[in-house]
């Protein structure tokens, strides 16, 4: 697996691609977001995503997924967003928050027939570049306490903050449903308070 580190204020634009050519080739790439380090696969290919649940050790058809997106305006291709729920995000966004949300109908599987989407627009100018880079989401899961080395045979590409201190693990983000966004829902509390 090779290792690069990215400054998120001055992005490397080839280290982006060469890490958009490994995802939509249906690889998996790690790379860096505003809470723990995440896997990343292209969030149109089912075959990448099984690889990602495969490395996580998920089920796909029993776990909510989750896509970064690069804006709330990328956000709103593939989850219903009312007027509600978008006051919501533009308050809390981009920051340490997965919002559930409807997905829209025209989503591919593994999404399609879900009722439900997790969306983040992390606080990370590397974790945007991917998913504007790629022109549609990543599904992202993160690495939680799970040392990235112990999945170097696996994956091509590790993207490290070069900001960031290495050790510096944030936990998980703040998990808010959305489903009705008359009645927002606090499912996991995390490092921010909703706005």
């Amino acid at each position: 697996m090779d290792v690069i580190s990215v400054f998120p204020k001055s992005i490397d634009m080839r280290t982006i691609e060469r890490a958009v050519n490994i995802i939509r080739r249906g690889g998996v790439v790690i790379y860096p977001t505003d809470s723990n380090p995440a896997l990343a696969a292209d969030s149109l290919n089912p075959t990448a995503i099984a690889t990602l649940c495969r490395l996580k050790k998920i089920d796909p058809a029993r776990q909510t997924l989750s896509i970064v997106c690069s804006s709330i305006a990328q956000a709103a291709q593939y989850a219903r967003i009312d007027n509600r729920a978008y006051d919501v995000l533009r308050r809390n966004l981009p920051g340490p928050f997965t919002f559930i949300l409807p997905p829209v109908p025209a989503l591919p599987k593994p999404f399609k027939h879900r009722k439900q989407v997790g969306v983040r627009v992390p606080d990370n100018e590397i974790a945007r570049a991917l998913a504007e880079e790629l022109g549609h989401p990543i599904v992202s899961g993160s690495l939680g306490g799970v040392d990235p080395f112990d999945l170097e045979s696996q994956v091509e590409l590790m993207l490290t903050d070069a900001d960031r201190d290495p050790d510096d693990l944030r936990g998980s983000t703040s998990m808010v449903s959305l489903l009705d966004s008359s009645a927002p829902e606090i499912l996991r509390e995390g490092p921010l308070e909703l706005q």
